[in-house]
Formats: structure tokens, sequence, C-alpha cells
């Protein structure tokens, strides 16, 4: 490994912090305020540069706009031909009508991200920390409250091997572990126990997602190997995503459907 790749190589190997994203995306928020600042602080010939980079960024992101902006057009029809005689004035415009046209690229963009998005369940309740978590007081004197133990049904890989209790900040119970779900093929009405392979996205918070939480509205991928599906290309589908529908907190078992 080169010298200076021990950043990389320690992500690869224990992962972000839990809260890695969170920080990301405030850091992202607080950028606009930051610029802000600078831009009124900086004089001589260093605001110079940055007003003519800011110039350029502020063209390139009109022109994204409005290539993304919709547009009139006019079209012709065969069909809306007048009957009887028409005014010189409006031969011109015999046979058009007026429509809203995009480019094909951003049309072809918008069926991929409606397809995306298109899950059955698209909305979920909110569930607080204070809910999903329990404070498990810890020291010799019970004063400590850093652990926490998840409530909820939970999936871990099958080589998973725990921490030691003194550096387990998450607790995930054994009898909350799932490792099958009940999956629903929309298309072939039959429900078959699949066995899953991962959590893909928790719409609670990237950090349940990164605990593998299972509540409802949460993607997993399922092992779909025993179904016999297959690509256009013709081959064998191994991994496949599934939204779990129901609550399985209550039920005491997952039933997911399947996206296809």
């Amino acid at each position: 490994m080169p010298q200076n790749e021990y950043i990389e190589e320690s992500i690869r190997r224990h992962g972000r912090r839990f809260d890695h994203d969170e920080r990301k995306r405030k850091k992202e928020a607080r950028k606009v305020h930051k610029d802000a600042a600078f831009a009124q602080k900086v004089h001589g010939l260093k605001a110079k540069l940055y007003n003519k980079k800011r110039h350029a960024e502020k063209i390139q992101m009109k022109k994204t706009i409005k290539m993304h902006d919709e547009k009139n057009a006019k079209q012709k029809t065969d069909d809306a031909v007048p009957d009887g005689a028409v005014p010189a004035y409006l031969l011109d415009r015999e046979g058009q009508q007026r429509a809203k046209v995009l480019s094909n690229m951003l049309k072809q963009k918008r069926r991929e991200k409606a397809g995306k998005w298109d899950v059955p369940v698209p909305k979920v309740r909110g569930i607080a920390e204070d809910e999903m978590f329990k404070v498990v007081k810890t020291g010799k004197s019970k004063s400590k409250s850093w652990k926490r133990m998840v409530t909820k049904p939970t999936f871990v890989g099958d080589g998973f091997t725990r921490k030691p209790p003194k550096y387990e900040r998450f607790i995930r119970p054994m009898a909350l572990r799932y490792k099958k779900a009940n999956v629903t093929h929309p298309e072939l009405k039959a429900t078959f126990q699949l066995p899953i392979i991962g959590v893909k996205k928790n719409p609670q918070s990237p950090m349940y997602t990164q605990l593998g939480v299972l509540t409802k509205g949460t993607i997993v991928e399922v092992n779909v190997a025993e179904l016999g599906l297959v690509t256009t290309g013709g081959k064998v589908l191994w991994g496949k995503y599934a939204q779990i529908t129901n609550n399985p907190e209550n039920d005491g078992c997952i039933n997911a459907l399947l996206l296809v």
C-alpha cells in the first residue's frame, strides 16, 4: 500500500463514522455562508481571481437551468385542417399547435427518476431516537450512558462478529435479528421465503441503514437465485431489491414486495 493511502485503507477496513452523511450534509449547507463571508472580506488580486471564478460558475449554472427549462414550440398537425376558406394571414398558421417541448435526454432522465422512486410504500412514519434506541447504563455505579440498545428488528451479515462489550456502542439483540423475508413477486402473485443479503436504504436515517435496522419502507437486497430470474442477456439474477411493507416489530416476520 502506498504511504499516502492510509485514510482510504482505514475507510475500507472499518467504514466511516455513523454520522458521516449528516456531517457532510451540514458542511455543504454551511459552505454557502462561508463563501459569502469570504467574498465580502477578500480584497486585491485575490478578490479579482475569486470573482472571475464565481462569474464562470454562475454562467455555467444559468446555462444548465436554461437547458432544463421547458420551451414553447410550434408543431404541425395533419388532422387540424379547418373547413372552408381561410384568410391569407392565417395560411401560415394552418394545422399548427403550441406545445411544451423538452429535450429527449431530459425526458429520459425524468422517466428514470420517476421509475427509480416508484416504490410500494412511498411515505413512512418518522421514528424518534427514543423509540429506536434504549439507553444502557454502564460503569461501576451505572453513571455512564453512552451505550444504546436497538429496539427494532435488525439484519447482520453471516460473518458478523460483535465488538468487545467495552467498546460496543450499539447493541443489536440476538432475538431481534432476522435473516429471511417473505417476499411477494407482484407479477407472479406468489410469495417466497428468501434470505436477506443486506440493507440497501432505511428511509429513517443513514445511521439506521448502516446498523441494518429493518422498519417499514426499508429497501433490502434479497437472494432470488431460487426463483430462476434471468436478465435480457440470459444471465441469472442473484440479488434483487425488495421493500418491507409491514411493521416487523409487531408481526414477528418480514413481509416485502419485490421491486421489478
